[in-house]
C-alpha cells in the first residue's frame, strides 16, 4: 500500500478526517489495559537477584504497554484523539468491574467446585479497584498531556525525550495515587512508599527499553496515515470527547 503524502500542521486542520488505523490502535490500547488488570493484577510475582527476592506485581511486565501504545496515539492522531481512547478505555475498566462482581457473585451450580478458585482470580476489592480506574484516568491525561507539549516544545524532534519525559510524569502521577488510596492503612507507610518508587521505576525503565519499538511504530504509522500532526490550538480539557 503507497503512503500517503504527509500533512504537518496543527492536529485541528485533521479534523474529521479518517485514519485507516486508528480503530486499530485504539483496539489495543484498551486490550491491553483490560487483560493486563484482569490477567496480571491477580498474581504477585517474585524474582530473586543476588540472593534477595523482589516482589512485583505480574500485571506490570504489561502494563506499560498502554502508555507506550497511548504515547503512539498522541504522536499520531493528536491529543484529541488520544482523549477519546482514555475515556474509552476508562469505561471499559468500571464495565469489567462491575461484570467481575456480578460473575463471582452469582450463585454456583450444585456440583461446581471452582467458586473459591474463581473468586480468589476475579474476586476484586473495591477499594484497589476505585485506586486503579482514578490512577489509570489521571496518569493517562497527564502522560498525553505532556506528550503532545513536549512535541511542540521540540519543534517534533528528539522523540525519545517526549516518550520518556511522559511517562517519568504520567507513570508518576499514577503512582502516586495508586499506591496510597489503595494499600495506606493496610501497609505500612515504608512499604507504601518503598512499592510506589520501585514500580514507577520499572514502568519507565520498560518505556526507555521500548522506545526504538515506538520510533518504529509511530514513524510507520504517520507514513501511512499521511500526518504529523502538532497540538498548538488544541483545548486540553480532559472532559471531552469531541476530535
Amino acid at each position: 500500500m503507497q503512503d500517503t503524502p504527509i500533512l504537518t500542521g496543527s492536529a485541528n486542520a485533521a479534523s474529521g478526517r479518517h485514519f485507516r488505523y486508528y480503530d486499530f490502535v485504539m483496539a489495543a490500547f484498551v486490550a491491553v489495559l483490560l487483560l493486563s488488570n484482569v490477567i496480571g493484577a491477580a498474581k504477585p510475582a517474585a524474582l530473586t537477584l543476588n540472593g534477595e527476592q523482589w516482589v512485583f506485581g505480574a500485571g506490570i511486565l504489561f502494563f506499560p504497554l498502554g502508555y507506550v501504545i497511548g504515547d503512539v496515539l498522541t504522536e499520531v492522531y493528536g491529543y484529541a484523539r488520544a482523549r477519546r481512547v482514555i475515556w474509552a478505555g476508562f469505561v471499559g475498566l468500571i464495565f469489567m468491574a462491575f461484570m467481575s462482581w456480578v460473575v463471582v457473585s452469582l450463585p454456583p451450580a450444585a456440583g461446581w467446585q471452582g467458586q473459591a478458585a474463581y473468586e480468589s482470580v476475579f474476586g476484586q476489592v473495591w477499594r484497589i479497584v476505585a485506586a486503579s480506574i482514578t490512577a489509570f484516568w489521571a496518569g493517562e491525561f497527564v502522560n498525553s498531556y505532556v506528550m503532545a507539549r513536549m512535541k511542540i516544545w521540540t519543534a517534533g524532534k528528539h522523540l525519545w525525550s517526549r516518550t520518556i519525559g511522559s511517562t517519568v510524569v504520567g507513570q508518576g502521577v499514577d503512582s502516586v495515587i495508586f499506591y496510597p488510596l489503595a494499600f495506606l492503612g493496610v501497609w505500612s507507610t515504608e512499604q507504601v512508599v518503598t512499592v510506589m518508587i520501585t514500580n514507577w521505576l520499572l514502568k519507565v525503565g520498560w518505556e526507555v527499553v521500548l522506545t526504538p519499538v515506538t520510533y518504529i511504530v509511530v514513524g510507520w504509522l504517520k507514513r501511512k496515515e499521511g500526518v504529523d500532526l502538532f497540538d498548538e490550538d488544541t483545548d486540553f480539557s480532559p472532559f471531552k470527547t469531541k476530535v
